[in-house]
């Protein structure tokens, strides 16, 4: 076996083990991509590289930094759109060009974003939402990356719409039901811990005790929605602050005799 497949074979058990830990059980298909994304880009789980929303893998806006930075990317220059733009509505389209060698003529992207096609947490960075858009689609055309990228979707960036509560043995709703295709709290909840570079362990801790039961799969999606609303907003104002909140939820480690 050559040096680069056991790199490979390394890389990719990490990524199923963090992946395990992150999304639970994971079918087998779904592995299978895995394994080939992990091969044939590098992409790596524990990186914050790649995201599993409602059962398909979508690449992050810093695994496609790291690949452009991997594979020596010449430059990247954005313009703002202003002819397409609306600064009253909110609205802003980005053109970026992507050079991979100085003698490069580009690959060109463009992204746009207004609060249709946005979260409600990053409300006023319109702006800035419309530049990585454009960014990451350039770059998924410059290094040939046919997979979408996580700050592109519309649709998971929007208001989620109540869904239809289902119950499971014990008669509590299941928090990650989703009756309508948008994406499962769940999903939400992994995409802030890799965005903030959260411990999942502590996070699920600190969940179950912010819903009031003994496991998160127990709360009402009501509570885990709140919890979501709550994790962000801690997430995005006070992260020092955050995280002394979750390094309570350690288990203490026992000293040896």
């Amino acid at each position: 076996m050559s040096h680069a497949t056991k790199k490979r074979s390394v890389v990719f058990r990490s990524n199923f083990r963090f992946a395990r830990a992150l999304w639970g059980v994971i079918p087998m298909v779904t592995l299978d991509r895995l394994k080939e994304l992990t091969e044939k880009y590098g992409f790596s789980v524990a990186a914050g590289d790649l995201m599993l929303l409602n059962g398909a893998w979508y690449v992050t806006h810093a695994g496609l930094l790291r690949i452009a930075q991997r594979r020596r990317c010449s430059g990247i220059k954005t313009s703002l759109q202003k002819d397409a733009s609306n600064a009253v509505a909110s609205r802003w389209v980005f053109r970026a060009t992507v050079y991979k060698s100085p003698s490069s003529r580009g690959f060109v992207g463009y992204g746009d974003a207004d609060p249709s096609n946005t979260s409600p947490l990053v409300r006023g960075a319109e702006m800035r939402v419309a530049e990585t858009r454009a960014v990451n689609r350039a770059l998924r055309k410059a290094y040939g990356i046919g997979l979408c990228s996580v700050e592109e979707l519309g649709s998971f960036s929007s208001p989620q719409r109540p869904s239809v509560a289902t119950s499971n043995s014990n008669g509590h709703p299941k928090s990650n039901a989703s009756t309508n295709g948008e994406p499962r709290l769940r999903d939400q909840l992994c995409l802030l811990i890799r965005q903030h570079n959260l411990d999942p362990t502590l996070v699920k801790a600190y969940a179950a005790d912010f819903c009031g039961t003994e496991s998160l799969k127990d709360a009402s999606r009501d509570r885990v929605e709140s919890f979501v609303t709550e994790l962000a907003a801690s997430a995005k104002n006070d992260r020092a602050a955050l995280i002394c909140k979750l390094n309570s939820y350690a288990q203490p480690v026992e000293a040896n005799p």
